[in-house]
């Protein structure tokens, strides 16, 4: 492995590629892999010479590609929230999809380098998303910018989404110049999290974000309409013809809905995270059901790390990363552990949460641990009969039931006669059984208010309930070891066809959620066979035909409840008195 090759350090030519601003600039930097490929990366530091702490990603979107130019809808979003983005402390100029921005990092003492993986952008070879090569493609890039003349030797990782998984994987490589990561908004369980939840492909995300967000930036794609906005040059080099870009890919999409169980194909794309040894700041959005959430809060729990910190906030998927005090608590974490700050990071509460109401506001609670110990896990039963949630078990044996592709139950709590805070992991119970030999489950907690109103959220991506949780009724057999009785944990490494009528015990895990019912509200569990959508057409949908071929997913299931059916929702409720 090459670790030792050194960026051309023209400083003439870096001051003037930074246009006079308060940092150097060097575009297209080569870094070298052990199989021969050269990734290019964007290196920003200081324009005093000496060492510093290097912050790095790597990831698809392209390291010269604007926000604003592909991202557009999302910019003028944030730049609505934060109008000083690009006016105030900084020109935006660098400001690219999910990665911190040089013009606030520099100044304060930081190498920022940003990395175009192998197959995207400026890097050649063969494009495989969060495959396996491109993790090792990484940790020779952490060893290369942690031996480079202006580096003190510590790289500190950064990002969101896609550039958060790739923490995850990498950090389980223990790379030794890595020194901490911030995996912002990321999933940990490459199956569970994001591929299949509950078993149930996740195809409307997978198949609109390839073209979109990855084919749009692969290396050679002459068809890409991204331009650098300092040169005009195309951001994806050169113009390969179709049957050669073909070729020089992987076919994502088609992978995941190939690879229908946890197989070794999706174990590849999973940190060990129990190999994890570095800090970790995992910062998880109650928002982020169906994408990144899970992830943050179960990458925090398995990460074999002894300093390790959970920060679950609101708001949409980027908004968090850029704002001011977000940016402040990544620079103090980063800060203490790529350069020893004195800023007393070490003090800070191990779990700090946003802790959510129906008006969609929050307050920041500082705790210790999760679960919180003093979680008061309560059982809400329920009733097929009148479709109710309540404390003691119906004691009449009763069936309810939809049609799979557009029906639904929900069963509801009697309005809260005193302020109730659910703060947690959340596990369903359900006997169930299908006029079919499978059946998709959707599950959803729901919000009321005493007007009748529903009241939802907004989600990383788009509106959101309070939680969700999916599962596929021959996905059912639990990982024992794994299982906690308030967070069930699937195999997901065979299929349990039903016998059609017969009655089934499944559990289903339902994401953590926060939030706090004022008196008078309600929660409602809605139970169908489709995914629920706040607002149509809606984002992160599992609707490919091939995945949920009918009749097999179309047919009709029934709920049982009563003492031969004890059916109940676990919540995590926390007693007042000890917030």
């Amino acid at each position: 492995m090459n670790t030792t090759t050194s960026v051309p350090t023209d400083a003439t030519a870096a001051e003037d590629a930074a246009g006079g601003l308060p940092l150097r600039f060097e575009r297209d930097v080569p870094i070298p892999m052990s199989d021969g490929t050269v990734l290019r990366c964007n290196v920003f530091r200081p324009r005093e010479e000496g060492t510093y702490p290097v912050v790095m990603a790597l990831g698809a979107y392209g390291k010269d590609v604007h926000f604003a130019d592909a991202f557009a809808p999302q910019w003028k979003v944030l730049t609505g929230l934060y109008p000083g983005l690009a006016t105030e402390g900084s020109t935006g100029r660098f400001l690219r999809w999910e990665v911190v921005d040089p013009e606030r990092w520099v100044p304060d003492g930081f190498v920022v380098i940003q990395v175009d993986a192998r197959g995207t952008g400026r890097s050649p070879g063969f494009l495989d998303p969060f495959g396996p090569v491109e993790t090792r493609d990484y940790y020779e890039c952490i060893e290369w910018a942690g031996t480079q003349p202006w580096s003190n030797g510590r790289v500190g990782l950064i990002g969101v989404s896609y550039l958060a998984i790739k923490q995850w994987q990498v950090a389980a490589l223990r790379p030794p110049h890595l020194a901490a990561i911030v995996p912002w908004e990321g999933s940990a369980d490459f199956y569970r999290d994001g591929g299949a939840h509950g078993g149930i492909f996740s195809s409307s995300f997978t198949f609109a974000w390839w073209p979109r967000q990855v084919l749009s930036n692969q290396y050679g794609s002459g068809d890409s309409t991204h331009r650098d906005r300092d040169t005009g040059e195309r951001t994806t080099g050169p113009a390969f013809s179709p049957a050669l870009l073909e070729g020089n890919r992987a076919e994502h999409p088609q992978d995941r809905l190939r690879h229908r169980l946890d197989d070794a194909w999706n174990r590849a794309r999973t940190g060990r995270l129990s190999e994890i040894e570095v800090p970790v700041l995992s910062a998880a959005n109650w928002g982020g059901a169906g994408m990144h959430l899970r992830g943050n809060v179960e990458g925090y729990l398995a990460a074999g790390s002894a300093e390790k910190w959970l920060f679950a906030h609101i708001g949409t998927h980027y908004e968090s990363f850029y704002l001011p005090r977000y940016v402040a608590l990544q620079k103090r974490f980063l800060g203490h552990y790529l350069r020893g700050d004195d800023n007393g990071w070490e003090r800070e509460p191990r779990v700090q949460l946003a802790i959510r109401r129906p008006d969609g506001t929050a307050t920041l609670r500082a705790e210790h641990e999760w679960p919180l110990a003093r979680t008061q896990w309560t059982p809400f039963y329920l009733d097929a009969g009148d479709g109710t949630l309540d404390l003691q078990t119906p004691r009449a044996t009763a069936q309810a039931s939809f049609t799979a592709m557009s029906g639904s139950l929900d069963f509801s709590t009697a309005p809260f006669t005193e302020e109730a805070e659910l703060t947690g992991p959340v596990a369903l119970r359900l006997w169930i059984s299908s006029s079919t030999a499978d059946a998709d489950l959707f599950v959803v907690l729901r919000v009321f208010g005493p007007d009748g109103r529903e009241r939802t959220f907004i989600g990383a991506h788009e509106p959101v309930p309070m939680a969700q949780g999916w599962l596929r009724a021959s996905h059912r057999k639990l990982d024992p070891d794994l299982s906690q009785p308030y967070r069930p944990y699937h195999a997901h490494d065979e299929v349990q066809k039903l016998e059609p009528g017969t009655v089934y015990p499944v559990d289903v895990e339902i994401w953590p959620t926060s939030m706090v019912f004022p008196l008078g509200y309600r929660l409602v569990l809605t139970v169908q066979g489709h995914d629920f959508v706040v607002a149509p057409p809606g984002r992160l949908l599992h609707d490919h035909p091939e995945d949920r071929a009918a009749p097999e997913f179309a047919g009709t299931t029934t709920l049982h409840t009563g003492p031969a059916h004890p059916a109940l929702l676990l919540v995590p409720r926390i007693p007042a008195a000890a917030v």
